[in-house]
């Protein structure tokens, strides 16, 4: 990790928090078949557990960017992941950590799909 990722990492991470827990004006959220496939019910609690998630570890973090996360519901490992392109979604963002030139794309898997 370079001194200029160090140093965008914790408002990367404060970016990633805010739009996971729901501040969708930050991005777009996308469910891949076997996520779409569960009742409206429980996709609703497999994206509460999505926004409640803090389980922020070395493994799964480890550019503290909070981009990734691993998830246990109904015995079943869910993955979600955030990626940064820019405003049009044709290139990945020059600027994570700016909001204005980035928009982030929050993908939810089942881990099979992986």
């Amino acid at each position: 990790m370079t001194t200029t990722e160090a140093t965008q990492a914790p408002t990367i991470a404060q970016l990633n928090d805010r739009f996971r827990q729901g501040d969708f004006n930050l991005g777009q959220v996308y469910t891949t078949q076997l996520v779409k496939s569960l009742s409206s019910e429980e996709q609703q609690e497999l994206f509460r557990l999505v926004r409640t998630f803090d389980d922020f570890i070395s493994g799964n973090d480890p550019y503290r960017e909070h981009d990734f996360g691993a998830i246990l519901f109904k015995d079943e490992k869910y993955f979600w992941k955030i990626d940064y392109y820019s405003p049009d979604l044709e290139y990945g963002s020059e600027d994570p950590g700016n909001p204005k030139v980035t928009t982030r794309v929050l993908t939810l898997m089942h881990s099979s799909e992986y």
